[in-house]
């Protein structure tokens, strides 16, 4: 019996610790830009960029959350691609699709880090491809954080359909393995 109340004590303890290692409230949190992307009206060729950064709160002791943002040659704004699951839950697409001029902003306090850069005529050329892709994304209602789909699946769902852009995602991209089950994807 007291090792069945030292081991309740123990899980106690544990979750306790787990639940109040995030100290900030995610609406308190940086959303700066981190000066890691490329200006757009400063650079005028066309660019896809990938970022990862660790996940709120305790998640982010072991996952990333990724997204993709592209900037068509001569624009002034960048369209990030991103999936949050938080969206699902009021009745919203969880690939959400935006225009900013910082696609490199903190996640929730967390200094994104660039996976990614590819300029030119093959950013170019793929741009228009990634944004027909995005419109037949399998999973653009659905988030599940594990296993997935979620936000790591979708860049990782763009990485199998144009293997030639180069994205590898880190291990800690919970959910990118998702991206294997669609049956449409070549191999």
């Amino acid at each position: 019996m007291r090792q069945l109340a030292l081991l309740l004590l123990a899980t106690v303890f544990v979750f306790s610790g787990i639940a109040g290692c995030s100290s900030s409230d995610w609406r308190n949190t940086s959303r700066e830009p981190a000066g890691l992307s490329l200006t757009p009206t400063a650079t005028q060729e066309a660019v896809i960029e990938a970022y990862a950064a660790d996940a709120f709160g305790w998640r982010g002791w072991f996952a990333v959350h990724t997204w993709l943002a592209v900037k068509p040659a001569n624009a002034s704004e960048y369209t990030v691609y991103e999936v949050v699951g938080w969206r699902v839950d009021s009745g919203q697409p969880a690939l959400r699709i935006y225009q900013t001029a910082t696609p490199d902003r903190y996640w929730y306090g967390a200094r994104p880090e660039k996976l990614l850069t590819v300029t030119g005529d093959q950013a170019a050329d793929l741009i228009p491809q990634i944004a027909a892709a995005a419109e037949e994304y399998p999973w653009t209602n659905e988030y599940e954080a594990v296993p997935g789909p979620n936000s790591n699946t979708f860049p990782a769902w763009i990485a199998l359909r144009f293997p030639e852009l180069g994205l590898q995602l880190p291990f800690s991209a919970i959910g990118s393995g998702y991206a294997d089950n669609d049956p449409r994807l070549p191999y």
